[in-house]
């Protein structure tokens, strides 16, 4: 008998447990999502997500800064050496890394992300923008695609056209937000192209048309990015469809949400209701088959994300568990719903 050459799973129980009340109580949307992945996928889906969250709380949250992302990096230096820290989400990562082959690369480009937050960098640009939104969020699509094993260039790149789309829609969301915090992640050139100075409106920020136009630009922007993914995730296995389309629906309509307010993120914070929640989760469960025109599933890959594709197309693929679909049981829907009817935290 050919003998049974993984190693033994680091992770607890318990540790996978931490990791998903990382994803319940800071992202509602997200964890709504996560419930309708098959079993073996949504712990590794939580483990990412608990490694990003903690990534992102030591830099951002409590002011780490550079010095937050050298320990993080030292961090992944262990988990793919084999030999994670002592803690919940180090452990549940090095089995994720190592059941899914996952290699570093997206892990390193979301370090930088966070690092160019730490040191205050601007966005003069919308390649800048996208140069950013790669980092500390297409990186997390390129992390999943490998997750479910949709490894093909074309795959890889929808995965990270989704991501960045979120970022985009989670920046024209939180403009008010972050002005209020000295940060600014619009692009400065649109700005300046809308007669704003934009060290004088961060100084000074308040909700004029010309923001709301910006808004709504950035807004277009993470539409185009949306329809380009959905193209990928109709060429999904079956099983991961819904899970990821809801998570598709669930994030665009935070972006919904900030356009029937006029454009305006500045004086409210777009939140989706529970009762919106769950018509989008029943729409992700029905409508997560169609067909989008092929030219879609193969159009480049954004300039700022080639490099994320390439690492995980580049890297050597492993078998994959066998895929079953959700078990609907009793706590499956009882989950679902406390995903649902739960007010919204940090994240959306």
């Amino acid at each position: 008998m050919r003998p049974n050459l993984r190693k033994p799973e680091r992770a607890s129980p318990g540790d996978l447990a931490t990791c998903r009340e990382m994803i319940r109580t800071g992202s509602r949307s997200f964890f709504a999502a996560s419930l309708l992945l098959p079993e073996h996928v949504r712990n590794g889906a939580y483990a990412l997500y608990a490694f990003c969250r903690f990534s992102d709380d030591s830099v951002d949250v409590e002011h780490g800064g550079a010095a937050a992302v050298a320990r993080l990096a030292a961090r992944l230096d262990a988990i793919y050496a084999g030999n994670p820290a002592d803690g919940a989400v180090d452990r549940a990562l090095a089995d994720a890394v190592e059941l899914y082959a996952i290699p570093r690369a997206p892990f390193d480009a979301l370090l930088e992300g966070l690092a160019w937050d730490a040191a205050g960098r601007s966005c003069e640009t919308l390649d800048d923008l996208d140069a950013y939104a790669a980092r500390v969020a297409g990186a997390v699509g390129a992390m999943m695609a490998a997750l479910m094993g949709a490894r093909e260039p074309h795959m890889v790149a929808r995965a990270t056209d989704l991501g960045v789309a979120m970022q985009i829609t989670n920046i024209a969301r939180d403009v008010g937000e972050d002005a209020r915090a000295g940060r600014l992640y619009l692009p400065r050139t649109w700005m300046r192209e809308a007669g704003i100075d934009p060290e004088a409106w961060l100084a000074r920020p308040a909700q004029t048309p010309e923001i709301a136009q910006i808004v709504a630009r950035l807004l277009r922007r993470a539409d185009e990015l949306y329809r380009r993914a959905d193209a990928g995730i109709a060429c999904l296995p079956a099983p991961f469809r819904p899970a990821i389309y809801a998570a598709r629906l669930l994030y665009a309509e935070i972006g919904a949400g900030v356009a029937r307010a006029g454009y305006d993120s500045m004086s409210r914070r777009s939140v989706v209701p529970a009762s919106r929640k769950l018509q989008l989760v029943a729409r992700a469960l029905v409508h997560a088959w169609r067909q989008p025109p092929e030219a879609m599933l193969h159009a480049p890959a954004l300039l700022q994300t080639q490099f994320l594709v390439d690492a995980i197309a580049g890297a050597e693929a492993v078998a994959q568990p066998p895929i079953r679909g959700v078990v609907h049981d009793v706590k499956w829907v009882i989950d679902l719903f406390s995903a649902l009817d739960e007010r919204p935290r940090r994240l959306a």
